[in-house]
């Protein structure tokens, strides 16, 4: 694709050496032409370049200003030049979760395979579980994704919700409206609701996992206690800059929306977005970044202090999601069991592992993996975990190195797809990770 790269962020003008902006929550501003800005106003009577003003908003225009979420294009065609939408098949995408009983059993599934055929990022998702409806705006989706060939003259948007995309293995080259970001595993990057995209695999395949989030949008968490810094730092989200593309061909614009997937002709590539400003963009972020907080006393903290990002619900200190990552790190708590306890949460976990280990996990959990323990199913550590934190020294620092976990954390229950519970990826002895746990009950010692 010939894109262009010419950019002024603020007052900066000239080329862009790393294509990206940085921050969170901030207004943005970027054109890749000079003067193509408005200046003064969002809508004037005649746009810089013959360019055609249009806003995307992901909030609803009387949203606090804190919370408010939109942003301006100019571009060289408005988005409404498409044909008619006509129904396609939805592939492997589910967006309805009633169909089948749910069991309370704690689950695990084997990385999903690399394709034999040629596969593009959206015909390679798969959806493992869910909760909720995109047509009330409440609940998420959580899909796996396989691919091995690039998106070929059709571009996608997501009507239904935001998507955080956590690739596992192989980049992916995303181009935007917004300009254009390149994820590797251990990185995420979020997609707003709405924002057309094409995906291009630079190491010839991929896989990763992907949240669809039908509520309110991800956000950073607040501190508290912890005061001005630590966790995910807004310095360190990184947004693209204005690159646009001008072609013409027969081409296709697939939507997802109120749950099935829709196509429509399309004569034009509608990434010609020539200059934009505001602060709904998408977003990448490098987990080796993320600030890890822990005790340096005893007792093990809480999840929620490797909270990367939040989607608030309607009510206060609850999230409909919560994003959370097990990095590397160091536990220096003395006379304390230090991987997770064992416990029943009120919250639904579904974790996934990027590389290496987890601590709390010996053998079957491993990377491109994934594991689904809903509320009140009781997990915690195995017993191969348990024996060798029971007998370890906590004398002395232990450093997790070359790891990284993550979970995508609900406060509703998650349904497993027909395909997350038939898959022969499904571990149907996952239950016996916990058989080797004897009775150590001592009462006269």
């Amino acid at each position: 694709m010939d894109l262009a790269t010419r950019t002024r962020t603020g007052s900066q003008a000239g080329l862009a050496e790393t294509g990206l902006m940085s921050g969170w929550g901030n207004e943005f501003a970027t054109e890749a032409l000079p003067g193509a800005l408005p200046v003064g106003q969002n809508s004037p009577q005649t746009c810089p370049y013959g360019l055609y003003a249009e806003q995307i908003s992901g909030t609803a225009f009387t949203a606090p200003r804190a919370a408010n979420r939109r942003t301006w294009f100019y571009r060289i065609r408005p988005g409404a030049m498409h044909g008619p939408f006509e129904r396609i098949g939805n592939g492997r995408i589910v967006s309805d979760f009633g169909g089948l009983e749910t069991p309370p059993d704690r689950l695990r599934w084997d990385p999903l395979p690399l394709p034999g055929e040629q596969v593009d990022f959206i015909d390679g998702l798969v959806t493992m579980g869910g909760q909720g409806d995109p047509a009330v705006m409440n609940g998420c989706a959580i899909h796996l994704y396989a691919a091995n060939a690039p998106m070929r003259e059709r571009w996608f948007y997501d009507a239904d919700g935001e998507l955080l995309v956590v690739p596992q293995q192989g980049r992916l080259r995303v181009a935007t409206e917004m300009g254009v970001l390149e994820v590797a595993p251990l990185e995420v990057l979020l997609i707003p609701r709405g924002v057309r995209f094409a995906v291009t695999l630079p190491d010839g395949e991929a896989r990763g996992y992907v949240c669809e989030n039908y509520g309110a949008g991800f956000r950073l968490p607040d501190l508290g206690p912890i005061g001005s810094n630590g966790l995910a730092n807004p310095r360190d989200w990184l947004a693209p800059v204005a690159a646009w593309e001008d072609r013409e061909g027969e081409f296709r614009l697939v939507a997802k929306f109120l749950g099935n997937l829709w196509q429509a002709p399309i004569d034009h590539s509608p990434l010609d977005v020539v200059a934009w400003h505001g602060n709904l963009t998408p977003m990448k972020y490098d987990l080796r970044r993320f600030n890890t907080i822990g005790s340096i006393s005893f007792d093990h903290p809480d999840p929620s202090i490797f909270l990367v990002l939040q989607a608030p619900s309607d009510t206060p200190g609850v999230d409909t999601i919560d994003f959370v990552v097990f990095p590397p790190r160091i536990l220096a708590m003395e006379h304390t069991f230090r991987p997770p306890w064992f416990h029943r949460n009120i919250a639904s976990e579904f974790m996934g592992l990027i590389e290496g280990a987890y601590d709390a996990k010996g053998a079957g959990f491993v990377p491109g993996g994934c594991s689904l323990h809903n509320m009140h199913s009781a997990h915690g550590p195995d017993a191969e975990a348990f024996a060798k934190a029971v007998a370890a020294d906590t004398g002395r620092p232990q450093y997790l190195r070359d790891t990284m976990a993550f979970m995508f954390e609900t406060r509703l229950p998650i349904r497993p797809t027909q395909f997350a519970l038939r898959t022969p990826m499904r571990q149907a002895d996952y239950h016996r990770a916990w058989e080797g746990l004897r009775k150590n009950f001592r009462p006269t010692r």
